[in-house]
């Protein structure tokens, strides 16, 4: 089943699919694009680029677009490293090399966060509501996704997506094997999407995941609080669970694994906390959640 929503990426960003050159990153590929954009800030329009970053023409292509999408480097012209590019990246940033598997929960959060470059992977993970689905599901989710928008992207962008989509996310073999694209693709380790019986079947995973730390949840919980510009120092459980772009979304989150993740971190951070409000289940924050959210980074980060 695809969900009928009232998308705001359209108004948020430019409808963008099939960019990525088929290829999915590579581990070494977002530090490679961000060192070199924060050494040249015009390598990518010099015609040399993927020889200055070791690669092929089309992986040159794919690395800028990769490094804009995951936000690690500012989308125009002139490229420049972001401010949470330098914060996870420069070299006294919370992890330069990614060797840290919350460091990729949280690049998952920032591809799929306002304003999204990846247009499909946003949609995959808000507008499908389905416990199983095929890659033929996951196409048809997309072109009705893309027809409620009114673009007019061909079809085979689409398919193009998909399949660099499940290739990114979903293991490809036993790692005993040394499968490439195994050991070539980080965000296959989250485990956001198995296969499920069969080689045709997906399932989203629901729940608690073994890498995602409570830090990682709350922070992004906080962030996604700042994002609706309330003003209010409360936010609704169902709303973090459920709202599109939320944390419950993009990570498939269970209501049980959230209050976990917000009670373990309200143990040490007084700044959050579980409450309830005419039998609704809320996260209350004392200061700004852009705040609370880099304290809690911090802390994990720098413990």
């Amino acid at each position: 089943m695809v969900q009928t929503i009232n998308s705001n990426i359209s108004s948020a960003s430019e409808l963008i699919f099939a960019r990525h050159e088929t290829f999915y990153p590579r581990y070494s590929w977002l530090k490679k694009g961000f060192q070199a954009v924060s050494e040249n800030s015009g390598i990518f329009l010099e015609e040399d680029a993927h020889i200055q970053l070791g690669v092929g023409k089309n992986m040159a292509k794919a690395i800028r677009y990769w490094c804009g999408a995951f936000k690690l480097i500012e989308d125009d012209r002139d490229c420049q490293p972001s401010q949470f590019g330098r914060m996870l990246l420069d070299d006294d940033g919370y992890d330069p090399f990614l060797e840290d598997p919350a460091s990729l929960w949280l690049l998952h959060w920032h591809l799929l966060k306002q304003p999204c470059r990846a247009t499909a992977w946003y949609a995959a993970f808000n507008a499908l509501r389905q416990a199983e689905f095929t890659s033929e599901d996951l196409k048809l989710a997309l072109v009705k996704y893309r027809d409620a928008l009114g673009n007019r992207t061909v079809e085979a962008s689409l398919k193009k997506d998909v399949t660099c989509l499940l290739r990114m996310y979903v293991k490809q073999g036993d790692v005993i094997s040394l499968n490439e694209d195994n050991l070539d693709c980080p965000f296959a380790e989250l485990g956001l999407i198995q296969r499920a019986g069969d080689s045709l079947h997906y399932a989203f995973r629901i729940g608690a995941k073994p890498s995602l730390h409570a830090e990682i949840v709350v922070a992004t919980c906080l962030d996604f609080a700042e994002s609706l510009s309330s003003g209010q120092r409360t936010i609704s459980l169902s709303r973090l669970l459920f709202d599109e772009g939320s944390p419950g979304m993009v990570f498939k989150l269970s209501e049980s694994a959230l209050c976990d993740a917000i009670e373990q971190v309200a143990r040490w951070c007084n700044a959050i906390a579980l409450s309830e409000s005419a039998g609704s289940i809320q996260m209350a924050f004392t200061q700004a959640p852009t705040k609370v959210s880099q304290t809690i980074l911090n802390k994990y980060y720098k413990h």
